[in-house]
């Protein structure tokens, strides 16, 4: 039987968005037919938001998984389906957004985006992908300019809601100040050990939904960690309830109002994240994932340059570190 996912609106109405979306970022990155199936797999069960980005590589292979479910009829048009993307950070200029919409509309194999948002509040480089990024020199973000630019992207039709991500209420208040259209979703790092209780304060009082990614912490990656699952709170509830680590912590963020963008290429794990709609954390058990030691997984340490636009940490994000 196919899963009924819940759906938010979003500021500016019209389409609506699923609370629960699947991530398509990777490491080490699937083979091409292991993705495609991945994807089939997830719309056979119900799955209708797909996040993907310019920098993961899985915009070109997504749109190749699109037509094959059209052509095999597990979804009956492409509206059926939420696609967000990214603008990444040498694209963030103001002459550089609409070609890389564009760009990812072409790989893609779609005339417009549901979600296109900002990946970082920094520039670099144009047209440089190197690793380690390269920040001496780099000027600071231009937030009227590239957030302008994004307004375009939406009057043209080419994205139906415009966010950004990794943004701190301060950074969020700067495009505010600005925008004609304020953003209608910031997608940051948020989960049980990460909770972001001044962000999601912020984002509810100016009608901004949170989209939580690495919502379990991104355990079996370079850039995450088992801090989530491994966590002897969540592990209690869990073993209480019958549940997993995992689903307390994805019914943690849905019961904040939170939104979750998460990677599964596993049917029965795809089956378990949303199986989460039906039962609620008590207050209790509330009050106790509140009390779990807090601590950002994802800091963005190759942002950091002496010569560049953030000096530290702290600089990066505003002091909610």
């Amino acid at each position: 039987m196919e899963l009924v996912i819940p759906e938010v609106e979003l500021a500016g109405g019209g389409r609506k968005m699923p609370v629960v979306g699947l991530g398509t970022a990777s490491s080490p990155p699937p083979t091409p037919e292991e993705f495609q199936e991945a994807m089939l797999n997830a719309m056979r069960l119900g799955y209708r938001h797909f996040d993907t980005a310019s920098l993961y590589g899985t915009e070109a292979p997504l749109g190749e998984a699109i037509g094959e479910a059209l052509r095999r009829g597990i979804i009956k048009s492409r509206q059926e389906l939420f696609i967000t993307s990214k603008l990444w950070c040498p694209d963030c200029y103001a002459d550089r957004v609409l070609p890389a919409i564009q760009q990812s509309l072409r790989k893609l194999q779609l005339e417009y985006l549901d979600l296109y948002l900002v990946h970082w509040p920094l520039c670099l480089t144009p047209g440089e992908m190197k690793q380690p990024i390269q920040m001496d020199g780099l000027p600071p973000f231009d937030y009227k300019a590239v957030w302008s630019a994004m307004e375009e992207c939406h009057k043209l039709g080419l994205a139906k809601f415009i966010g950004v991500s990794n943004f701190t209420c301060k950074k969020l208040d700067q495009i505010l100040n600005i925008a004609k259209i304020p953003p209608s979703v910031n997608q940051v790092e948020m989960h049980p050990v990460w909770q972001q209780k001044k962000l999601m304060e912020f984002c509810k009082e100016k009608g901004i939904v949170i989209t939580a990614y690495s919502p379990l912490g991104a355990y079996g990656t370079y850039w995450g960690s088992n801090d989530v699952l491994d966590s002897p709170v969540l592990k209690q509830i869990a073993n209480a309830r019958g549940k997993t680590p995992a689903q307390i912590s994805l019914k943690w963020l849905y019961q904040q109002g939170a939104t979750i963008v998460m990677k599964s290429f596993k049917v029965e794990r795809m089956k378990s994240n949303v199986d989460i709609f039906d039962w609620e954390l008590s207050g209790e058990e509330l009050q106790k994932i509140r009390e779990i030691p807090q601590n950002r997984g994802i800091k963005g340490e190759d942002f950091i340059s002496l010569n560049g636009p953030f000096k530290s940490l702290e600089e990066l994000w505003d002091g909610e570190i």
